[in-house]
């Protein structure tokens, strides 16, 4: 493995979500045009060049605005252009604004979906892609390939939470008298990958202690199921890790730890 990847994994996302962008335009026909897409990303960047200057920071550093918009690019659709505007104003903008002792409370990229999709009642909503099985058995591949390139930091908490949540999903089955192929369909989706690997391993928005980013993912997992199964609602891994994301101060009080930093870090 070479230096480069050792010093910013963050590269590694960068690619992995720009390889699936294209690919799923020009060969799934995912429901996003380059437009918008372009608009997605352009707006983010602009977000944070004006954050950086309005919090005086001392450089730009376009990385995380590019992997929350490129993200934003997969999964958020809505009936006009200038609400995709607004979703990523949010989401940069949520970084620097909603903080607790110097730390990211929310996801910014879930922050900027649900709050947009509560408040626009329906004009903007998530889509999980049109996932052939190529498409994501691929995609597993590449997350998968970023644990390596994580390694040494937080992957604990993806496999936690994909252990409880594919746990919960069989067991219900089991007690349903459901055929298998119910919770294997339901977990073959692109969608839970991007969540697992991008979303809820966030270093920046999980507890700093191993313990507390496990009792954390248990929470998203059972939250998730509670949504889908008791409330019958959508998206109920978005809706759980905004909910629970309000744990984790509680959660790093109760069980301190290190806090993580980037190794090539810029404040945001």
């Amino acid at each position: 493995m070479s230096q480069v990847w050792r010093i910013e994994p963050r590269y590694y996302q960068m690619a992995t979500l720009t390889g699936l962008l294209f690919y799923g335009i020009s060969e799934l026909d995912f429901p996003v045009t380059w437009k918008s897409a372009g608009l997605i990303i352009s707006t983010a960047l602009l977000s944070q060049y004006v954050a950086t200057r309005l919090f005086k920071l001392p450089v730009f550093d376009p990385r995380s605005a590019l992997i929350a918009s490129l993200s934003l690019c997969i999964l958020m659709r809505a009936d006009s252009q200038w609400l995709l505007i607004v979703g990523a104003m949010i989401t940069i903008f949520s970084k620097f604004i909603l903080r607790w002792q110097g730390k990211h409370i929310f996801n910014p990229t879930n922050l900027g979906l649900t709050s947009m999709m509560y408040l626009t009642g329906g004009q903007v909503w998530v889509s999980p892609g049109q996932w052939g099985n190529l498409a994501f058995f691929s995609f597993l591949i590449a997350c998968l390939g970023m644990v390596v390139v994580y390694r040494a930091l937080r992957n604990d908490v993806t496999f936690a939470f994909l252990g409880f949540y594919i746990s919960i999903l069989l067991g219900r089955a089991v007690w349903l008298g459901d055929s298998w192929a119910i919770p294997l369909h339901q977990l073959q989706n692109g969608a839970l990958l991007l969540f697992a690997f991008f979303m809820i391993s966030d270093p920046k928005t999980t507890p700093d202690s191993r313990v507390g980013r496990i009792l954390f993912a248990l929470c998203v997992a059972l939250g998730a199921i509670l949504v889908q199964f008791v409330f019958y609602r959508t998206n109920g891994l978005l809706w759980s890790l905004v909910c629970c994301s309000l744990l984790v101060p509680l959660l790093d009080w109760w069980l301190p730890g290190k806090r993580y930093q980037w190794s090539n870090p810029t404040i945001q």
